[in-house]
């Protein structure tokens, strides 16, 4: 077997269906030397939201700030506040999907309620403005019956529909990153698998 010197670095391969062993060994240790960065990424991104209003009473991280602060407060698992705190995570990137994106990027790391509480919070959101709008503000019957919608619209009215309030002193984000790493640091579901 060859010492680490002599292992290979880069795969060899220029189409998937050339690879080996080796070249996905090589590739595993490469993203390896990475590990834990995905967390650190994502914060970054979490403070791009600071200072866009998007035309709310607070800015974007401080929603997320306050929704997180909150489910905290209440004593929920850090599974649940790590949800809340990056729920609207993709509000300046994806704002017609805003929902999905949270859901995917945290996809691997929670609960299959936690996921679709996430996945679906936009339209559950929608009850409280979607007929200011000229929406259906009960599109999120659709989904009644599911096991998670008591769970979805809970999260709605308790943490998300009341973060936008300009008085009220939520916890800093650096609060909030041991939980984001605890949480993060091994997948406990495959995206791989068969739906």
């Amino acid at each position: 077997m060859a010492d680490d010197a002599q292992l290979q670095t880069r795969a060899r391969f220029s189409a998937m269906t050339e690879g080996t062993l080796e070249d996905w060994q090589a590739i595993g240790r490469a993203a390896a030397a990475h590990r834990g960065e995905h967390v650190d990424r994502i914060l970054d991104h979490l403070k791009m939201l600071k200072g866009d209003h998007g035309g709310f009473a607070v800015d974007r991280l401080e929603h997320s700030l306050q929704t997180a602060t909150r489910a905290h407060k209440d004593g929920r698992d850090e599974e649940y506040v790590v949800c809340a705190l990056l729920h609207d995570i993709g509000d300046i990137l994806l704002p017609a999907s805003h929902a999905e994106m949270g859901a995917a990027i945290l996809k691997p790391y929670i609960s299959e309620a936690n996921h679709w509480m996430l996945e679906k919070h936009g339209v559950f959101q929608g009850y409280y403005f979607f007929h200011y709008l000229g929406l259906d503000r009960d599109l999120r019957e659709q989904y009644r019956g599911h096991p998670q919608f008591e769970y979805c619209a809970q999260f709605c009215h308790l943490y998300d529909q009341n973060s936008f309030d300009p008085a009220y002193e939520s916890m800093p984000l650096e609060a909030f990153e041991p939980m984001m790493r605890r949480v993060m640091e091994t997948p406990k579901r495959s995206i791989y698998k068969r739906d």
